[in-house]
């Protein structure tokens, strides 16, 4: 196994884990906010699909996104380029999701974008390839998609599983 397959293996890994994670949960309870503050478990999800379309799209292709060339901040109502790095509590609160379906079928489309990338990668590129990541920086091809994506996904996993384990639903089976 080479870095290119690791990669493609950890996304798709990530894609289910997000997709298991979400899945059954209705409106209400993604949009669920605990009266201690915190984060919604769509807020979490959104920001992480979107951030993963901003990258390997927008950064790394330089192509639009999945989200402009669908509409989709119209279609929802949500920010145009942001994708919630730097939002404060009260703009964090409006994001919120009422159509499920149109939601799950952007997700969609991110994943196979993802993977349709992916395969015209080979392991030198990971490397070769340096991109840049505002506020972050340069950096290789791996570390845009390793620690922008995978491992950042990671985390808002588990804001997901706590946003279900706090409304009764438990948490993934993993």
């Amino acid at each position: 196994m080479d870095a290119t397959d690791a990669m493609k293996n950890g996304l798709t890994s990530m894609h289910d884990l997000l997709d298991s994670a979400v899945d059954r949960m209705t409106v209400d309870q993604l949009n669920f906010r605990a009266s201690e503050g915190g984060i919604t478990a769509f807020f979490s999800l959104w920001h992480y699909v979107r951030t993963e379309d901003n990258i390997v799209n927008f950064v790394i292709q330089r192509q639009n996104t999945v989200w402009l060339n669908g509409g989709y901040d119209e279609l929802f109502g949500l920010p145009r380029t942001s994708q919630g790095t730097g939002m404060t509590d009260a703009e964090a609160r409006e994001v919120r999701i009422e159509d499920l379906d149109s939601w799950f079928e952007y997700q969609r489309q991110v994943w196979a974008a993802t993977d349709t990338y992916l395969e015209t990668l080979d392991a030198n590129s990971m490397e070769d390839i340096r991109v840049t990541i505002k506020p972050v920086g340069e950096m290789p091809l791996w570390n845009a998609l390793w620690g922008m994506c995978l491992s950042h996904g990671y985390r808002h996993v588990g804001e997901i599983e706590f946003a279900r384990g706090i409304q009764g639903m438990g948490g993934l089976l993993i």
